[in-house]
């Protein structure tokens, strides 16, 4: 898939282990930032949810040249659909 995905995640989130197993499932590439292990990361989310470090936080850039895209606990067809905008 083109474009690029990164998750904000944390070692005991379910819900990170989950969107992980099905984008590997997929085939769909991601850097992961742990935010307990960095500062600068756990305030981007803090940024992106209102104050609260939730996570999975999940950037996608798409290659097309589309914006870019921060969603929070996205399911695997709202990332998919982030890269192919």
């Amino acid at each position: 898939m083109p474009g690029t995905v990164t998750m904000y995640s944390t070692t005991w989130c379910g819900y990170c282990r989950r969107l992980k197993s099905q984008m590997d499932r997929e085939g769909i590439a991601y850097d992961e930032i742990n935010i307990e292990h960095d500062p600068d990361s756990a305030a981007f989310v803090e940024k992106a949810n209102g104050g609260n470090q939730t996570v999975p936080t999940v950037r996608v850039v798409p290659a097309a040249g589309g914006a870019e895209v921060v969603m929070t606990n996205p399911s695997l067809a709202q990332v998919k659909q982030a890269l192919a905008v």
